[in-house]
């Protein structure tokens, strides 16, 4: 009997996506990397219909790119291309903020408290992108729309190898600008203010397109 989309041929696949996602999002897989299928099926016991699956599903993420008759490869922006994406994300991730706050709870609210106070204590870069994804998509939480939700994410995707090369780069100052538009940021969405909370998440995502389009060597490793 066919599986269907809860059978276990669904939980290989999702368990393979999960394992890639994790090794792309971490910097283990870096951009324009190949991604071998047979190696992956070795690795994680798998079978290769279950990897194909995977990196549909990663190719619907923005973190694959698929191309036929050839394979599979991780991602890649040159400074263009993540400038554009940085233009899209300035506009759509403050509608995406509007559309949620009605819909966030008292404890999504003081979970933003406490992941910032993390924020604020750590000095790992891993750990602080962690947590910044974290923060920011819980604000994002409430946004009922799936197919800007969807887009959201793919872009946070998209991007997250060259924010991670940048936050090498970010002085203490850097910093505490970074934990200052968050502060702002939180303190709108607390107050159910839209108006402030777009305008202070658009400020804060140009910045950084600004400041990543000073480091053209991010790009052509």
């Amino acid at each position: 009997m066919p599986q269907g989309s809860d059978g276990p041929s669904s939980v290989a696949s999702q368990r393979v996506a999960d394992h890639l996602r994790r090794q792309i999002l971490a910097g283990e897989l870096l951009p324009g990397a190949r991604i071998m299928q047979e190696e992956i099926a070795g690795a994680l016991g798998s079978s290769r219909l279950p990897v194909r699956e995977a990196l549909r599903i990663l190719g619907a993420e923005g973190l694959v790119v698929l191309k036929a008759n050839s394979g599979a490869w991780v991602s890649k922006m040159d400074l263009a291309e993540c400038e554009a994406t940085y233009k899209i994300r300035e506009r759509l991730e403050p509608l995406a903020l509007s559309e949620s706050l009605p819909n966030l709870t008292t404890d999504d609210l003081a979970r933003l408290d406490g992941i910032q106070r993390e924020i604020e204590a750590n000095r790992d870069v891993d750990r602080f992108l962690s947590l910044d994804r974290e923060l920011h998509l819980i604000t994002y939480s409430g946004c009922r729309d799936e197919q800007l939700s969807a887009m959201v994410r793919r872009f946070w995707n998209t991007t997250q190898h060259y924010r991670r090369a940048y936050s090498h780069l970010v002085d203490p100052g850097g910093r505490e600008l970074v934990n200052y538009e968050h502060r702002l940021i939180i303190e709108a969405v607390k107050r159910g203010d839209p108006t402030d909370a777009e305008r202070f998440l658009a400020g804060h995502i140009r910045r950084t397109r600004l400041a990543l389009a000073r480091h053209p060597e991010l790009f052509t490793g």
